[in-house]
C-alpha cells in the first residue's frame, strides 16, 4: 500500500491577497476546500498544513486537522520556494518515525479541487511506478505562440515573431500549472537541492472550468463566479 502525505503549505505573510488561506470563500474558509478534497480522497495516511501563523492553526484545528509542528520563520519568508518547505515536513516526520513514499504538494488557495483529481492523479503516478512527478495542468486558452511583451507606454512586441498569424489548430495545445497539487516521489523531495527543477513532470489535466490560479483580487472574483456556477442548486 503506498504511504502519502498531503502537505498545504499555508504562511501567513501573503501580500497580494492578505489573509488568502482561511479568508471566506463561498462560505467557508478558503483551506477549507482542499482539506475536504484530501481528506475526502481516502489517499492519505497523513494531511498536513505547514504554517507559521497561530491565526492559520487555529483554524485549521476547528476544521478538524490536528498541527503537528510549525513552520520555522526562515522557511515563510517572501522568497523561500516550495520545495524546501516539503523537504523541511517530510524530515520533522521521518524524525518522528513516519515515513512516506510518496508526498503530495496541495495548494490551501485552490477551492475548485476536487478529490476525483486527486484520486485520478494517483493513479496516475502509479501507471509510472512513481518514477515522474505528476503536476495537475490545463491548457492556455490561447497559443501561447501568440504571446506579447507590453511596455509601459503600451506597445507590443511578439514573444516569438512571425507566429501571431499561424491557425491555432496549426500550433497545438500548451500546457501551464493551474497552482492545484503536485504529487512528488519522497526520494525525489529528500534529494531536491534548492528549488528542485522541473524535470520529469507529467500533466493531469484538470478541466478549463476549474483552472483559476488565484494570484490577486481579480482571479478571486472569477473563482467565487465559477464556483457558485457549479454548485447551483436548480
Amino acid at each position: 500500500m503506498t504511504r502519502r502525505i498531503a502537505i498545504l503549505p499555508a504562511r501567513g505573510g501573503s501580500k497580494r491577497i492578505p489573509n488568502k488561506n482561511i479568508r471566506d470563500f463561498c462560505g467557508k474558509p478558503m483551506i477549507a476546500y482542499a482539506l475536504d478534497a484530501a481528506r475526502k480522497s481516502g489517499l492519505f495516511e497523513c494531511i498536513h498544513v505547514s504554517t507559521d501563523s497561530r491565526n492559520i492553526a487555529e483554524k485549521v484545528v476547528e476544521l478538524g486537522f490536528d498541527i503537528d509542528f510549525m513552520r520555522p520563520a526562515d522557511l515563510a519568508d517572501d522568497h523561500t520556494p516550495i520545495v524546501p518547505v516539503l523537504k523541511y515536513v517530510v524530515e520533522q516526520y521521518r524524525e518522528r518515525g513516519h515515513f512516506f513514499d510518496e508526498v503530495v504538494l496541495i495548494m490551501p488557495c485552490a477551492p475548485l479541487i476536487d478529490s476525483s483529481d486527486l484520486i485520478g492523479a494517483s493513479a496516475l503516478m502509479e501507471q509510472f511506478e512513481s518514477r515522474k512527478q505528476v503536476l495537475a495542468v490545463s491548457p492556455y486558452p490561447v497559443p501561447v505562440e501568440w504571446a506579447f511583451d507590453r511596455s509601459d507606454n503600451g506597445i507590443l512586441s511578439p514573444l516569438q515573431p512571425g507566429k501571431f498569424s499561424i491557425r491555432s489548430q496549426d500550433l497545438g495545445d500548451k500546457y501551464f500549472d493551474v497552482g492545484m497539487f503536485c504529487f512528488f516521489p519522497e526520494n525525489k523531495i529528500l534529494m531536491a537541492e534548492g528549488a528542485g527543477d522541473d524535470e520529469a513532470f507529467v500533466g493531469y489535466e484538470v478541466p478549463k472550468s476549474r483552472s483559476v490560479d488565484i494570484d490577486n483580487e481579480d482571479d478571486w472574483l472569477f473563482a467565487e463566479v465559477i464556483y457558485r456556477g457549479l454548485h447551483l442548486d436548480y
